[in-house]
């Protein structure tokens, strides 16, 4: 009977996300970020091992509430749902991505360079100053694919595999990563453990999304041959993941050369032989990654009711 709350919480929150986006006002993740902000100004050292604890008092917060809360509700089915359902829309960011690479595609295909580069930074953490429209479209094919895994498959992966407390717990995780795991002088060793703890987090909806984007490609042999062959070529260990499966999916070139600020990152080319980016596969980028989310979105309502009928 949980089992069965959990998973139709999951696809109402999945719904509600689609339908509304994140929540306008008062957002839980907003909140943590918050409290996890005020935490860091009492806590920072430049140290591992009070990074380390820093993180591990912030995400075991989150998830021993959302145990406590998870726990409270187990004998009550529609309590039990609503819980998830509300963590669910509360984690899930798939609407907000593509409503905001579309708002920068819509400026891009009206020839304003200047608006879309003003819109970037609420999709990414480029800097868009001297980026031209296709190097635009592309920045913003990349975060699409990306922020997938991020926003969408992994929430929903975690949440399969350890219900509520997990959900919420990868987006404490992954916020922090955002916020502290950062290779600046200040963060470098502080943010250390908070960085790691996403890589690993982050590790089984990556290669989910990939798997994903192939089943839902129309040419599957070739996603996933520039998935198999070009993702580990990508510095981070599970960004390239998505990335080159959604370059082969789309039939495009991705990576090279990115800017962050003062920093410059020269990364390896994903899909070489395929076509550069155009305005439009902004659209055909937004449109996989909502196949993607629904696949994923059925995946775990199977493992949840997978999980209770063996209970």
């Amino acid at each position: 009977m949980r089992s069965s709350a959990f998973a139709f919480g999951a696809v109402a929150g999945y719904a509600a996300d689609a339908l509304f986006g994140d929540p306008r006002r008062g957002h839980p993740v907003a909140g943590f970020g918050r409290f996890a902000g005020a935490l860091e100004r009492r806590l920072y050292r430049d140290h591992r091992g009070v990074g380390a604890a820093f993180t591990l008092a912030a995400v075991g917060s989150v998830t021993a509430a959302a145990a406590l809360a998870q726990r409270a509700t187990r004998r009550r089915p529609a309590a039990h749902a609503a819980l998830a359902a509300a963590a669910t829309w509360t984690v899930l960011g798939g609407a907000s991505l593509t409503r905001e690479a579309r708002v920068i595609a819509d400026a891009l295909e009206r020839g304003d360079v200047e608006a879309a580069r003003e819109r970037l930074p609420h999709l990414c953490g480029r800097d868009p100053s001297a980026l031209d429209a296709q190097q635009l479209a592309r920045a913003v094919v990349e975060s699409v694919a990306e922020n997938t895994a991020d926003a969408v498959v992994n929430a929903l992966t975690w949440s399969a595999l350890a219900g509520t407390p997990g959900l919420l717990a990868f987006r404490a995780v992954n916020t922090l990563d955002a916020m502290v795991g950062h290779r600046n002088p200040r963060l470098i060793r502080f943010g250390w453990a908070s960085a790691r703890l996403d890589d690993v987090a982050g590790w089984p909806g990556a290669r989910l999304t990939a798997l994903l984007a192939v089943a839902a490609s129309e040419d599957r042999a070739r996603t996933w041959r520039v998935w198999r062959r070009d993702a580990a070529a990508h510095p981070s260990p599970n960004a390239g993941h998505a990335e080159a499966a959604f370059a082969g999916a789309l039939g495009v070139r991705l990576g090279g050369t990115l800017q962050y600020g003062a920093r410059t990152e020269h990364r390896p080319v994903l899909g070489a032989e395929l076509r550069p980016v155009a305005v439009a596969d902004v659209e055909r980028a937004c449109r996989l990654s909502r196949r993607v989310g629904a696949l994923a979105l059925t995946a775990t309502v199977a493992v949840a009711l997978l999980r209770g009928a063996q209970k």
